[in-house]
Formats: C-alpha cells, structure tokens, sequence
C-alpha cells in the first residue's frame, strides 16, 4: 500500500500515476475528507480492467497503517520570492504530520515533496526519528529533468540522448554539474557564459513557469512517482535526491541533493561523485544555505 498525504494538484497527479500503473493500493489523505474522497472516486476509473488495487480517499491518518511507502505532498501558504517563504506554515504542518508516520506507518519509507524539501526532509528525520535510509526529499531529480531539457535546448537536440544532474538545494543555490554532462555518451563542453546561462534559467525555471501557470505539478509527480516505484520494486534507481549527510562530500547533519541509489530498503547508497572544486565549493555553499534554515525551524 502507497498512502499520499495532501490531495492537492501534485498529490491527485501522483495518485493517478499510482493507480494508472496498478502500482499499488493507494490511501489518499487530505484535511478536507470531501478533498480525498473526490479524488479517490476520480483516480478509481483509471485503474487498469484485471487490476486488483484499490483507491481511497479519507482524512483519517489511521488508514495509512501497513503503507509501504508514504509520500508527503501537503502544503500551506504561497511562495512569493524563494521556496523558504514556505517554511513559516510547512514546518509545523510537517510536526504535525510526523507524529502520525510515528504513530501509524514507523515501518515505511518517506518521501518528502513538501517545500522547502531539504529542510522539511530534515526537520521530518528528527520529528519522527527514523533512519536516513527512510526519510527521502524529492527536488533535485526535478532539477536534473529540467537541467537536461535546458541542455538539450542549448545544444538542438533530443533531451532523451542528455546526461545531467543537479545537486544541493532544491533552491536559489542549486548546483548545475555541468562537469558530467553528457550528450550521445560524450562530454558536453560549453562556455562561461553558456555555463552561466544554463544556470540561472535552472535555478529560475519554476519562476518561468509560473509565467503560465500556478506551479509545478507533472514534473514533480513523475520525478516523485520514480522513486516510489524504485522502492515498491526494488528498482536501484540512480537519482538525485535529498537525503540526510554524514560526512559524504565533508558535510554532516544536512539534507540536501546528491547522488542516490534508491531501493527497496529505500536510500540503498549515497555515491559520492568527483567534482570539480567550484562544483564542490557551491555545494558546501548551498549545504551552509539550507542549514541557515535549518537552525529556524
């Protein structure tokens, strides 16, 4: 059993993905329970003739008891300049929330959507106590599709041949590594200013997007989808995800994006890849930026 908490438009999006693929039962958790419940009886008819999985809606925490996996998709408030204009509404949701995962699914895995995702990532590890290996932040795979849409936009060609990721913050500080992106296997070399541009633009796509519409819902459905999937099958997906450091890439007691393999027992391995040293020195600039919210919460 898959349980979602938050039956908004990312959390309706990855429920239909769920259910669409006959991934697994799915549990639909929402404050309003007419939310939940009209979601559910939606995202019932997309499930495959011969499948046996079931969809409900409801806004009682109990039910997510037996989840394999849990992912947290709620959200309050509105982000106006950076996503840690939501911190002042999520982190209390995300207490809150905690007690009930402790309560009612200690044996799942997590995965956070929840802006801002480091610190909301963090502050759900502590809250509920669980293992690093069970507590997983959705951001930096999100990035990374954006990062490889950019790439292949500069370069004229199809994103599907693009190798790229994205590490550090699910923010303004994000790391474009553009020392191991790749097109058709080779190397991708590009100038300063390219490098330059490239950045900005991924750390600004969700302002761009909001030129024509609210926010991001089928990127962050699918990227979170991918590692529910990964868990539920035991997949070894390779991704950028956040995750709780300690000591990989000289930082500890942060969560923030890096190399994952993500399984059944859900972070299976962080991968500590070579970068360049200004890779590395702006993801220790990001690392002290998520830990300056840290320290609030």
């Amino acid at each position: 059993m898959i349980s979602i908490i938050g039956a908004g438009r990312v959390g309706s999006a990855l429920g239909f993905l769920i259910a669409a693929t006959s991934l697994d039962d799915l549990v639909l958790v929402n404050r309003s329970k007419n939310k939940a419940v009209g979601e559910a009886l939606d995202i019932t008819n997309t499930i495959p003739q011969g499948s046996s999985i079931s969809v409900i809606g409801t806004d009682d925490f109990e039910s997510i008891k037996g989840s394999k996996v849990v992912a947290i998709t709620a959200s309050m408030g509105e982000i106006k300049a950076d996503r840690t204009d939501l911190l002042i509404h999520n982190i209390p949701m995300i207490k809150e929330i905690s007690v009930n995962l402790k309560k009612y699914a200690d044996d799942a895995k997590i995965v956070i959507v929840t802006n801002p995702v480091d610190v909301v990532t963090y502050c759900a590890l502590k809250e509920t106590g669980f293992t690093r290996e069970n507590v997983i932040g959705m951001g930096s795979s999100l990035d990374s599709a954006r990062f490889r849409y950019l790439l292949a936009k500069m370069l004229g060609e199809n994103q599907s041949l693009v190798e790229g990721i994205v590490l550090g913050e699910h923010g303004a500080s994000m790391v474009p590594i553009f020392s191991t992106a790749k097109f058709d296997g080779k190397a991708i070399r590009l100038d300063n200013r390219q490098i330059a541009e490239i950045t900005t633009e991924v750390r600004n796509y969700w302002k761009y997007l909001r030129e024509f519409k609210e926010a991001s819902v089928f990127g962050a459905a699918k990227n979170t989808f991918d590692i529910i999937k990964a868990i539920v099958n035991d997949e070894k997906l390779n991704v950028p995800a956040s995750a709780l450091l300690n000591g990989e890439y000289g930082l500890k007691d942060v969560c923030l994006g890096v190399p994952l393999t993500i399984g059944k027992g859900g972070v299976d391995k962080i991968e500590e890849i070579k970068l360049e040293k200004s890779e590395l020195e702006s993801l220790n600039k990001s690392a002290k930026t998520i830990m300056s919210n840290i320290i609030n919460i």
